[in-house]
């Protein structure tokens, strides 16, 4: 588990400091493009006018686009560091399948909303921990879900508070002697 809040805190800082730098540009440049002082009449060309504007907007946006790169460049170096690790099986066997559908009951284990499982019959095998992001094809990580819980999850990351609820609804309905764990990450070769 600590891994994946590692992963997952890390991409949502990331969001969140490129939204801030995307927001940080918007107001330079609109506040370069605002009118100043009207110039003398006849003071000016158009050219003249023009000219003014387009160095105004590119010293505005200069240190939020220095900025941009670095974010850029850091989140590039990130994501160098944690390989993507793809399990070379994308679809679950038959038995994990079978194992995975009876240990859910036939019900759709991802959340419906404020906290609560789903209840809706299960039709997909899906990794909780997503395939394209890392996430094994092992019984550890397969949640039986509905067809509108599935489409809904896509591919997202799951946050750790998400897995600390799974885990818990398991305890619901499995028995103590069985694992409540969830998500599991392919290993490096």
């Amino acid at each position: 588990m600590p891994e994946l809040s590692r992963i997952y805190w890390t991409r949502q800082g990331l969001r969140l400091a490129y939204s801030a730098v995307m927001v940080w540009l918007a107001v330079a440049v609109m506040s370069a493009l605002m009118p100043k002082a009207a110039p003398a009449a006849g003071a000016s060309s158009a050219a003249g006018v023009l000219r003014s504007l387009f160095d105004g907007v590119v010293a505005a946006v200069t240190v939020p686009g220095v900025a941009a790169v670095v974010l850029g460049i850091t989140a590039a170096i990130i994501s160098s560091r944690d390989p993507r690790r793809r399990d070379p099986v994308r679809r679950f066997t038959r038995q994990q399948r079978r194992e995975g559908m009876a240990r859910a009951g036939g019900l759709c284990e991802l959340e419906a909303g404020f906290g609560r499982r789903c209840g809706r019959p299960a039709e997909h095998g899906d990794h909780f921990y997503p395939w394209s992001k890392g996430g094994s094809t092992s019984l550890q990580n397969f949640v039986a879900a509905c067809a509108r819980c599935n489409r809904a999850k896509r591919a997202r990351v799951p946050s750790p508070g998400q897995q600390r609820r799974m885990e818990r609804r398991r305890r619901e309905y499995l028995p103590p002697s069985s694992s409540v764990s969830v998500g599991e990450r392919q290993p490096l070769p």
